[in-house]
């Protein structure tokens, strides 16, 4: 077997392209039912923008960030955070908007 259907493990993969202007995107993988959230913060922690944040099935997942802020206004230039939750699993990964 060379592809799975259905991922047996979480995973949050690193964002493409990064550095990134205007957008980019995220992959990752649900193996189990259940609430999913992955969320953009700054730096300092403030919650940017909540990518997603409902219930999944199994599979792998696809999201865009547009570089804007949960208002609609484009955020500025530097180092963002990404955060996957999901059950027990929880990882994040570092990104760069350059403009």
């Amino acid at each position: 077997q060379r592809f799975a259907l259905l991922p047996t493990e979480y995973a949050l993969d690193h964002n493409f392209p990064n550095p990134f202007n205007p957008e980019t995107t995220i992959r990752y993988a649900v193996p189990d039912a259940g609430k999913v959230t992955l969320v953009i913060y700054s730096v300092l922690g403030q919650e940017i923008a909540r990518l997603v944040d409902t219930d999944l099935t199994p599979g792998f997942y696809t999201v865009r960030w547009n570089g804007k802020d949960a208002t609609g206004r484009g955020v500025a230039s530097g180092i963002y955070l990404y955060r996957m939750q999901a059950g027990d699993f929880s990882n994040t990964h570092k990104m760069l908007l350059l403009k």
